[in-house]
């Protein structure tokens, strides 16, 4: 390449970055407790969540309408990311939404989504994130870091577990083997295929629907399956 091209070039390249990092900033003006990189991906969320629509990645909609159960949701528990220990007994009476979770992914900007829609649906809903560390290590961070981020960033108000591992193994989560094994909930075998994969159990405690990462938790199918009685 020759020398004014090269520099031509050089000029261009510099500019593109200058404006993908003013863009990021301003995106990202109340995200306190964020690293340069987790502000960019929320910046370019939108553009994600487009082209995986396009490309129909991590897309997978899974839906059960009668299959009941072996072992019953309400016998599962989970302890807390503050220590506590929660029994899922409590929320007989309520759809339960729970979603495996990263601070370093592309679709982290969904508890921001997962926030509203916790919000939109007080009371008849109930979500319930698990952070996991189990794709490309987008969850490295402690317990406690992981609240602060969820809460100064996004939010967060609904019940997050302590980090833990959701995909298929011995040492998996007990909520999701028990959310993954068909054995167990009646009918579903499929794991979570990315972060933000979401599981939708009834006000019976039947398991209902799968949702793969690249479906909003606001969109039309998540919230059409919620309102349904």
């Amino acid at each position: 390449m020759k020398p004014y091209k090269l520099k031509r070039f050089l000029v261009v390249v510099s500019i593109i970055l200058a404006l993908i990092v003013l863009y990021t900033e301003a995106v990202n003006l109340n995200t306190p407790n964020m690293t340069f990189r987790q502000k960019l991906l929320k910046a370019f969320y939108p553009a994600l969540m487009w082209s995986s629509k396009k490309a129909g990645t991590n897309a997978v909609i899974l839906t059960n309408n009668d299959v009941k159960p072996v072992i019953p949701f309400y016998s599962l528990s989970i302890v807390l990311n503050n220590g506590n220990s929660l029994n899922f007994e409590s929320f007989r009476g309520k759809k339960v939404l729970l979603v495996n979770t990263a601070s370093d992914c592309g679709y982290t900007n969904q508890y921001e989504s997962l926030q509203k829609l916790s919000e939109q649906y007080k009371g008849k809903l109930q979500l319930v994130g698990f952070p996991a560390n189990d794709f490309k290590e987008q969850e490295k961070g402690s317990d406690a870091q992981i609240a602060a981020f969820c809460k100064e960033n996004f939010g967060v108000t609904f019940p997050l577990a302590v980090k833990s591992i959701v995909i298929k193994g011995a040492a998996q989560n007990a909520v999701f083997n028990w959310l993954s094994d068909a054995a167990k909930n009646g009918w579903n075998n499929k794991a979570p295929s990315w972060n933000f994969s979401k599981y939708l159990v009834n006000e019976q405690g039947v398991l209902i629907n799968y949702f793969d990462p690249s479906i909003s938790p606001l969109s039309e199918e998540v919230t059409k399956a919620i309102a349904e009685n």
